[in-house]
């Protein structure tokens, strides 16, 4: 299961820079502070809601390459839920998006050493979020109750209803955004494949 996880989208790489940062970390050649990794996750784990919700749910545009974009980073997820190849974000998706952060970060703190290590616990909290995503499509019952629901409340974004549940580790965000319902209240949606029906341009 894990070397499989491994072996689609930007894992690997994710999980290697990772092995490499804390290696360089105990050995005391990286300076790190711990606070700042804490935060850059907890600013990843924000932010997968809002992605989620706003950039890979809008509407479909006229333009042609930002269309396929939309159709690959998710439309395409929603068609076909299990597919691992659309289920993993790319590595030309992530390796950008780091950078972003790390110029983000840098451009708030004006602190190498702090924005690294934002970035760092950044990395983890998307590697993490990959490894749950993946767990929620594939056939593998999670041991703990707390999996065993992250698992279902996923998936009923994908199968009940798309306008729900956008959080994929935790539903904290979905509280706070007012997109989280109770199951059985909610309608079984008729675009919940195909998410961009209806807003065709």
């Amino acid at each position: 299961m894990i070397l499989t996880f491994l072996r689609h989208g930007s894992n690997a790489v994710l999980a290697a820079a990772i092995l490499a940062a804390t290696a360089l970390f105990a050995l005391g050649r990286l300076p790190f502070v711990w606070s700042g990794a804490l935060i850059g996750a907890l600013v990843f784990f924000s932010s997968e809601y809002t992605t989620h919700r706003f950039l890979f749910h809008a509407p479909p545009t006229k333009i042609g390459w930002v269309l396929a974009l939309q159709h690959r980073l998710h439309y395409d997820h929603h068609i076909d839920p299990p597919k691992l190849e659309l289920l993993f974000l790319p590595l030309w998706f992530v390796i950008p998006v780091t950078a972003a952060y790390f110029g983000l970060y840098y451009a708030i703190t004006r602190n190498a050493v702090l924005s690294l290590s934002l970035v760092f616990g950044s990395m983890c909290a998307l590697t993490y979020y990959e490894w749950v995503h993946y767990v929620a499509h594939v056939p593998f019952v999670p041991r703990t109750p707390f999996g065993r629901y992250i698992k279902k409340y996923h998936l009923w974004h994908h199968f009940k209803n798309e306008r729900f549940w956008f959080g994929v580790t935790n539903p904290s965000m979905d509280y706070l955004g007012g997109t989280y319902r109770d199951v059985e209240r909610v309608e079984r949606s008729t675009t919940v494949r195909e998410i961009w029906k209806g807003s065709e341009p």
